[in-house]
């Protein structure tokens, strides 16, 4: 197999497909919290070897909710692209943060080990760093407790 025909197969970041995600109207103007997991999360780190990890979404609706079969399909387009960690999360977060416009937004990763090594990465729309209001500060007070699979 030639160098070029192998390039052609490796997609990164840049073609991640955030048209993927649809909402569904929020059925109501009630305030509501929605937590989504991805247990099996699997995506090409940077040397083109296979991660895995688990994603907790944290979401509270403004007009329209996550279409779990959209999500579905787009978190399965990322086993084939070569990204790290960092910009995967910050990718999902903007994706979700721009195809559904929830009044909160928390996106978690939690990495299985490679060479020893675990990470857990967190994004909240919360965080004033983030332009966010700091309104629920849940945050503060969230025990960093976490498990990952040997």
């Amino acid at each position: 197999m030639s160098t070029e025909t192998t390039k052609e197969r490796i997609k990164t970041y840049k073609d991640i497909d955030s048209s993927i995600l649809t909402a569904i109207p929020n059925p109501t103007d009630k305030a509501y919290e929605i937590k989504v997991k991805v247990p099996e999360f699997t995506f090409l780190g940077v040397k083109e070897q296979p991660d895995f990890a688990v994603i907790y979404l944290t979401f509270y609706p403004n007009k329209k909710v996550i279409e779990l079969k959209s999500f579905k399909q787009y978190v399965f387009q990322l086993r084939n692209i070569v990204v790290s960690y960092e910009r995967l999360i910050n990718i999902i977060y903007e994706d979700l943060l721009k195809a559904y416009d929830p009044t909160r937004l928390r996106v978690m990763m939690i990495c299985n080990p490679r060479g020893g090594i675990s990470s857990k990465l967190t994004i909240d729309s919360d965080w004033k760093i983030r332009g966010g209001q700091e309104q629920f500060s849940d945050w503060k007070f969230i025990e960093d407790d976490w498990s990952v699979t040997m």
